[in-house]
């Protein structure tokens, strides 16, 4: 089924902007495969703050002392339909809290259902990075002393971009 014995896994999200717990999560997965794709999943429902090519720019950004590490994007598409499309035999996923266990252990075996060829690993990020999202520094930014707040939880090359489009604006 897969063309080599490589052992390749996808790590999927928005990374609408990226977060430290986005790169912590790639960080310990390049750990574990051959290759890492961080793929953005494109959803054309969603408004995104950035665009794709901005989000592959921070993500190729942050990600560059990887060099096992790729930087892809898939829409409308099922992330194990993307994953098998390039031969990936892992998915990644984090797990913050009881309900996105309780959601990534479903989709987990719907994935089974599509590809059983293809494993889901998950990983918990520490305490001090599990609350972060993109929703929620999303959420900071514009309200008085963001910056000091935003810089916390972003890679300095996301938080630059972020400063950057403020200023700009």
């Amino acid at each position: 089924m897969f063309q080599s014995n490589i052992r390749r896994a996808v790590y999927a999200g928005s990374f609408d902007p990226p977060t430290n717990g986005h790169l912590w999560m790639i960080t310990e997965a390049q750990k574990l495969f051959d290759e890492l794709i961080v793929a953005i999943g494109v959803n054309s429902d969603k408004k995104s703050s950035y665009t794709i090519e901005e989000r592959k720019q921070m993500l190729q950004a942050i990600t560059q002392s990887f060099p096992n590490v790729r930087v892809a994007s898939f829409e409308n598409e099922f992330l194990v339909n993307y994953a098998h499309s390039v031969n990936a035999r892992f998915i990644v996923r984090g797990i913050r809290s009881n309900a996105d266990y309780e959601y990534e252990r479903a989709i987990r075996y719907i994935n089974a259902d599509l590809h059983a060829e293809i494993q889901t690993v998950f990983l918990m990020p520490p305490r001090e990075i599990a609350e972060i999202s993109s929703t929620m520094v999303k959420g900071l930014v514009g309200l008085n002393g963001w910056q000091n707040v935003v810089q916390r939880y972003v890679p300095s090359a996301v938080y630059a971009k972020i400063l950057h489009d403020r200023q700009a604006a």
